[in-house]
């Protein structure tokens, strides 16, 4: 059975870090794109970054919105992904979820708060 983890979210004051983790059990994250999205309340789910299949050296991409402040990460040994999040707004709260997709396959996680406030 797949499933894909996240954990990391919370409470943080503005201009705070957190980092989220993606778990993955019973697929080996190496061969999948694994990318970070989050969904704030009356809003659509929007993609925030992405990394593509392989080593951890693979390419990635972010959204305007959060490049400069947020890296993500792969460490396949782990079989897990990670985003890292710096200098958080309040406009970043919203539930993140990770997906692991090939093109032909997508899983989701059931996602992690992240609340920005003070």
């Amino acid at each position: 059975q797949v499933q894909l983890v996240e954990s990391g979210g919370g409470l943080v004051q503005p201009g705070g870090s957190l980092r989220l983790s993606c778990d993955a059990h019973g697929i080996t994250l190496d061969y999948y794109a694994i990318g970070w999205f989050r969904q704030a309340p009356g809003k659509e789910r929007e993609g925030v970054s992405c990394i593509r299949s392989g080593s951890a050296d693979s390419s990635t991409y972010y959204a305007d919105s959060v490049k400069g402040r947020f890296t993500i990460s792969r460490d396949n040994a782990k079989n897990a992904v990670y985003l890292l999040m710096n200098s958080l707004k309040s406009e970043d709260t919203a539930k993140y979820y990770c997906s692991a997709e090939t093109g032909i396959l997508k899983y989701w996680g059931q996602g992690t708060q992240v609340t920005v406030s003070s």
